[in-house]
């Protein structure tokens, strides 16, 4: 097919949302592609494994990386999660480095910041929240001039962006940078396609994410969740078995709660979400069981689908 010359080329290419846990990046995800793809939880750490995103529009594709906050961590599963986190950054044609521009800077930002700065590909530096006044935008900037070592009006390849993925303010001009930055190409993924997430993994979060709405500050931090089974029955119902990891017999008492309430509740209100993501009647097994120090055990994390090193 010949272009004419009022068309222009296609772009596509790999965005990477990175940043300190907690920043947003869920949150901004979901507000891009109109449509939930990560959990959203204000627990830091929600977030565990590389979700993809693909946002189409008549300019070409942009396939999003929702990264694990880049932190400090000290067992298997930490580690792992800012390793996921760090190799995105060498796959991504640019990167959206998002901070909570009300938050104040500290060792781990300085660790984030010193990764990203790193990266050869332009970098979006997003300051979200700026509905909560974002009173730190000073010291961020101040702080990128310190890791690239240059006045922020000298860095090449650099956008400075005031954002806010809950009010969807400057979420528009953020995907006009993009496309200006990707590169011209065919689209990777079918345009019907908005995650690449494996299924059993989306299940596994959404249940992870009652957990975390329910329970709140009572969550045990140190929990997992893991599709056992999935299989159809008749009259289009699909039996799904799934196994909540604690590491402590009372963290089993908490989540299971008196009389069993709050497993049962929290099973209802995932089965409800499963039944509209797959379209179909849902009867969901929900068992607790207590396994010591699963986040610093290769053989659990690579159950929960976690390639641990």
């Amino acid at each position: 097919m010949v272009k004419t010359k009022e068309e222009k080329p296609l772009k596509c290419g790999m965005v990477a949302i990175v940043g300190r846990p907690n920043t947003g990046k869920s949150t901004l995800l979901n507000v891009i592609l109109k449509e939930k793809v990560a959990i959203v939880s204000k627990i830091p750490q929600t977030t565990r494994n590389q979700i993809r995103g693909i946002y189409n529009d008549e300019r070409g594709q942009i396939i999003f990386i929702d990264t694990p906050g880049i932190h400090l961590g000290y067992d298997r599963l930490d580690r792992f999660m800012s390793q996921v986190s760090t190799g995105t950054l060498q796959e991504a044609d640019c990167v959206i480095y998002l901070v909570d521009a009300n938050r104040r800077i500290g060792e781990e930002e300085n660790f984030v910041a010193q990764q990203v700065s790193k990266v050869k590909t332009p970098v979006i530096l997003a300051l979200n929240k700026i509905d909560l006044k974002g009173g730190n935008i000073p010291e961020y900037i101040a702080l990128w001039e310190k890791v690239k070592n240059k006045p922020i009006n000298e860095i090449k390849n650099f956008m400075l962006l005031p954002l806010s993925g809950e009010t969807k303010v400057n979420i528009d001009k953020l995907i006009d940078l993009l496309f200006e930055y990707l590169p011209e190409g065919v689209a990777l993924y079918p345009v019907d396609i908005v995650c690449d997430v494996p299924k059993r993994m989306v299940i596994a979060d959404i249940i992870r994410e009652k957990l975390f709405v329910i329970m709140k500050k009572e969550l045990p931090h140190s929990i997992g969740v893991v599709v056992e089974k999935m299989q159809p029955r008749k009259g289009k119902t699909m039996a799904i078995s799934a196994l909540i990891l604690v590491e402590r017999d009372t963290h089993k008492e908490i989540v299971i709660g008196k009389n069993g309430n709050i497993l049962k509740t929290i099973g209802t209100q995932a089965r409800l979400e499963l039944e509209e993501l797959l379209e179909s009647k849902v009867f969901l097994e929900l068992r607790v069981k207590v396994q010591k120090n699963w986040r610093d055990n290769i053989a659990s994390l690579q159950e929960l689908g976690y390639q641990s090193s």
